[in-house]
């Protein structure tokens, strides 16, 4: 008999334990790298007071000591993010395990140091005039970074002075992001208890979250209500991090309003390469869209036999019909993934093998383990990992096509400089959209049956709510609690209420009711390297439509047109991205329009089904 669950991943070509002397050998080298980063900051510090008018010399200096500490930075990056990368696969396994705590705790300092250390570069690229940067950047060791260089500058009115932005960083540390790993821990030890048949069973947060991947609606409502039960008891902590987390963010804003104000939106529309013009033309055409995307909802509610859907139905496979098997054991899952992505070009379905023989996947089902899911890559063998918990729903192959699409995106980058790799969010989700849509095509062209057609149709569906819905109410939350925030601390009971008016303003009447603890047990509302860790979704998932309805178009041509666009994702804006590989305006309400409305016959065609199985 196969197995169902998921493979472990093997992280022992990285090193094999916490303890293990390599780390200590690298953090060694990091350290190393970084005393000659310190000795090549002196010629920086010393113009950076006068910036705008250094001499001859002083600016010759100071441009071959800030080419020099980008090199540097460059190779001692992969020595601190590889242990780190090491310690988070840990823990999202098992959030107990205390040597991994005892690493990433020891690693806040190296942290903290690199950050300050990298601020000197960081100051004087923004403070020295155009002419410096043309110079600094005719030079084939650091004329990769070019982009970064110039998308950093362009929030250079931000920049606070060098003593301020090295506290920023230290304190930050301990602060914003100690309550963002307060929370991580806090998920990762929380147990609640489920029904398992007439009995209550005691699982971990993450075992709970896949049991609302169960086609009985029982279980699933249970399990719902089981998780919120478990992190209600807690909902003083959570708000008090929620609001710490915000607060932190909002007083950076404060003070960086030197020469103009700056909004809680625009660093991470900036941190997305996106404009502000394009989130507002992508939100707009999904508020614009809600009658085509509740109907999907509702559709959805329709095949459980429902006349809306709850809360607890978000991650819902497709409801049990006649001689179908609900189960998929994860190497037939891997086998649909790899053939579909073999369809654009053979490479692509090796790769996806790759990754299942090098075991660079985790899915296993652990009580201990995080929920969610996500990809990673180790900085030294630049490769990818992917992380989830694989219970062989049909939701579970969605998931594993997303995240390998992730690590495709890294796959393809590999081999360009660190510099031109970090592309932002909405970007990041073009691969993995990419795929999900790939799986769920391929498996539709396979179905020889309504009732087969309707599990592979129903991913598609959900992929639209998701999107279309649940991603715009996070998004919808995030900003109206920030603005809250302005004015003073939320309690719990506020912020519930703004909860549940998000999920109400976009879900209307296809929603039994809303998850007011949804701010509670969201883990993107607790990151603290990014904050609105949502609409980059909505974008990605319309932006890979987009590039997939262009698919037949462009023939033969298409994987290397693909291959050169996920390239390109770190070195170019997203508006730039779109204007070179497809001829678009993404600022333009009507290129999302049009995204959109290609989609409805998606939407028409699970109704279809649905009266023809269910009348």
């Amino acid at each position: 008999m196969k197995e169902l669950s998921g493979p472990s991943w093997d992280l022992s070509q990285e090193y094999t334990s916490p303890s293990d002397s390599q780390i200590q050998t690298d953090l060694g080298e990091f350290s190393s790298i970084l005393d000659r980063v310190a000795e090549e900051n002196e010629a920086l510090l010393a113009v950076i007071g006068h910036a705008e008018n250094m001499s001859g010399d002083e600016r010759n200096a100071a441009i071959e000591a800030a080419r020099n500490v980008h090199n540097l930075s460059e190779q001692a990056s992969k020595f601190l993010w590889n242990p780190s990368t090491f310690a988070n696969c840990l823990l999202s396994v098992d959030g107990n395990d205390d040597d991994a705590k005892t690493l990433e705790a020891s690693l806040i300092e190296y942290r903290v140091k690199y950050s300050e250390l990298m601020q000197p570069l960081s100051q004087f690229l923004n403070l020295v005039p155009d002419d410096v940067v043309e110079e600094y950047l005719n030079d084939d060791r650091v004329s990769a970074s070019e982009f970064q260089v110039r998308h950093t500058r362009a929030r250079r009115h931000e920049l606070l002075s060098l003593e301020e932005e090295n506290l920023v960083s230290a304190l930050g540390q301990n602060g914003i992001h100690a309550w963002s790993r307060l929370y991580d821990r806090l998920a990762g030890q929380l147990r609640c208890h489920v029904l398992e048949g007439n009995d209550q069973r005691e699982v971990g947060i993450a075992e709970a979250a896949s049991l609302m991947q169960s086609t009985d609606d029982r279980t699933r409502e249970d399990a719902w209500r089981a998780i919120n039960r478990a992190w209600s008891d807690h909902e003083e902590t959570c708000a008090a991090s929620v609001n710490a987390l915000a607060g932190w963010r909002l007083e950076m804003c404060k003070r960086r309003s030197n020469g103009k104000v700056v909004h809680f939106l625009d660093s991470p529309a900036h941190a997305s390469h996106i404009k502000r013009e394009t989130l507002d033309a992508v939100i707009d055409v999904a508020r614009e869209s809600r009658h085509m995307s509740r109907r999907a909802a509702t559709a959805l509610a329709r095949a459980y036999g429902k006349k809306r859907i709850g809360p607890w139905d978000q991650r819902a496979p497709a409801p049990e019909l006649p001689n179908q098997d609900a189960s998929i054991p994860f190497d037939e899952g891997l086998d649909i993934v790899a053939n579909a992505y073999g369809q654009v070009d053979a490479s692509m379905g090796e790769f996806v093998r790759m990754m299942a023989d090098n075991q660079w996947i985790e899915g296993t089902v652990g009580s201990n383990k995080r929920p969610g899911a996500y990809c990673t890559s180790f900085a030294k063998s630049r490769t990818p990992r992917v992380y989830m918990t694989y219970s062989g729903s049909m939701t579970d192959i969605t998931i594993l096509a997303h995240e390998l699409g992730h690590a495709f995106h890294h796959w393809a980058m590999r081999d360009l400089p660190d510099s031109q790799k970090s592309y932002g969010m909405s970007l990041a989700e073009t691969a993995s959209t990419f795929g999900e849509t790939l799986v769920r095509d391929a498996l539709l062209n396979k179905s020889e049956s309504p009732e087969t057609e309707l599990a592979v149709a129903w991913e598609e569906l959900s992929a639209i709510v998701s999107f279309l819905l649940n991603i715009p109410t996070r998004f919808e939350f995030e900003k109206n609690f920030y603005e809250a925030r302005e004015r003073k601390p939320l309690l719990p009971r506020e912020l519930r209420t703004l909860m549940a008016d998000a999920w109400n303003y976009w879900y209307g009447d296809s929603l039994s009711e809303p998850d007011d603890l949804f701010w509670i047990n969201k883990l993107h509302f607790y990151i603290s390297g990014t904050s609105f860790y949502n609409f980059p979704y909505l974008f990605g998932y319309l932006f890979s439509q987009s590039v997939y309805q262009r698919r037949e178009n462009m023939g033969e041509d298409f994987f290397d047109r693909y291959t050169g666009l996920l390239r390109d994702t770190g070195r170019v804006s997203a508006e730039e991205l779109a204007k070179t590989h497809l001829e678009v305006d993404l600022t333009q309400r009507d290129f999302w329009r049009q995204t959109v409305a290609a989609l409805e016959p998606r939407v028409e065609h699970f109704e279809g089904l649905c009266d023809q199985l269910f009348g």
